[in-house]
């Protein structure tokens, strides 16, 4: 066991052992850990101000989308903690932000958040590995890389109907390349001649990684803050554990990052079943900024925390999902356990996980001369 979560433990348990009955041994607490303020980047993608920077404008700039209405930054816009107040996403076609965003096409899934997507895949210990992060839902992808390449492509979020999906990044290339402001820039971050789909890739994954929020009231905890949780806070991440949240919601970003069968119940917008990888099973979210990047679960069927933990409570009665088969639901339903006087608590700690400290700047501007984030206004 290192030192520094032998730390950590310390640093918990004292706080734990004084707030009241409720105790910890150090196995428990070394399943969480504080984020490191530092973000690791791919051997062949270091980061680099003019990476960032050129990511920046191709994160905003709807030049990146078939119709030319639609940009990264629609669904994950700032002022909406890099996700937004819809419980399925509308991308091609739509107009308005977030919860005034109308017609277009929807998207079957909600929008999760892109903060500290940086740090996917980080187990207890600290480590990841930017190469195999896992991404989306179901995990479909790994890397950031890949992950920025996907809304591209897809009918429903960017690509829309007009061009096929073996040629939008072609049409996509060809369109940066007629922006000598876009040249110059892929130039800067990656040398002449540069326009391709792995850069672009690259240089959204830059950016992405600068997005982080990683000083929460639990982070300064763990690094040594005696007093940035209450001792009714203290309780919840107590009755957090013993509730058996921390069998998938462990580790520094509260997730296993594993695929789990949860009968969550299917969104009625949707004509058909939601069955992720074919057997119903999706990723564990991370619990970091819940405060503001609700509705919640893959279809974003909850809109409060509150109903949320009404769903795990009764889980285990009956499948909320007729669609999904008994014998397919996750274990570790059967182990939840939530006494009502826990809740409010529980919520309680997860509050403590919100950081509203990370980059909000938004552009003037793009290199196209398009309205940055599309027909979001």
């Amino acid at each position: 066991m290192n030192k520094h979560f032998l730390t950590i433990s310390s640093f918990l348990l004292a706080g734990l052992y004084a707030c009241g009955p409720e105790t910890l041994n150090p196995e428990q607490v070394n399943q969480f850990g504080n984020l490191p303020v530092h973000v690791i980047s791919p051997r062949d993608n270091p980061i680099s101000t003019d990476k960032v920077e050129l990511g920046k404008a191709l994160f905003w700039d709807p030049i990146m989308s078939g119709n030319r209405d639609v940009a990264c930054v629609t669904c994950h816009h700032p002022n909406n903690n890099y996700a937004e107040f819809l419980d399925l996403s509308i991308g091609v076609g739509g107009t308005g932000l977030s919860a005034n965003r109308r017609h277009g096409t929807l998207v079957k899934r909600n929008a999760p958040t892109v903060l500290n997507t940086a740090y996917n895949g980080i187990n207890s210990s600290g480590f990841y590995s930017p190469e195999t992060a896992p991404m989306f839902w179901d995990n479909r992808n790994q890397s950031l890389e890949e992950q920025a390449i996907q809304p591209l492509l897809s009918a429903e979020e960017m690509r829309g109907t007009d061009i096929a999906e073996n040629q939008i990044m072609d049409t996509i290339i060809q369109r940066l390349n007629k922006i000598p402001e876009y040249v110059a820039m892929f130039e800067n971050a990656f040398g002449p001649k540069s326009i391709s789909t792995e850069n672009i890739g690259r240089a959204i994954a830059s950016f992405e990684r600068t997005l982080t929020a990683n000083n929460s009231r639990f982070d300064q905890y763990v690094r040594g803050d005696q007093n940035a949780l209450s001792s009714f806070e203290l309780r919840g991440m107590s009755n957090f554990m013993d509730a058996g949240c921390i069998s998938c919601h462990s580790g520094p970003m509260f997730s296993d990052y594993e695929l789990h069968v949860l009968t969550v119940p299917e969104n009625r917008k949707l004509n058909e079943p939601d069955n992720g990888d074919g057997q119903f099973a999706f990723r564990t979210p991370t619990l970091r900024n819940l405060n503001k990047t609700g509705p919640y679960m893959h279809n974003g069927v909850f809109n409060t925390l509150e109903e949320v933990m009404e769903f795990y409570d009764d889980v285990d009665d009956e499948s909320q999902n007729p669609h999904v088969p008994s014998n397919r639901r996750a274990a570790e339903l059967d182990e939840l356990d939530f006494p009502d006087r826990n809740v409010e608590a529980i919520i309680a700690f997860l509050n403590t996980l919100n950081d509203d400290n990370f980059n909000k700047e938004i552009p003037d501007r793009v290199p196209s001369g398009l309205n940055p984030g599309g027909k979001i206004n």
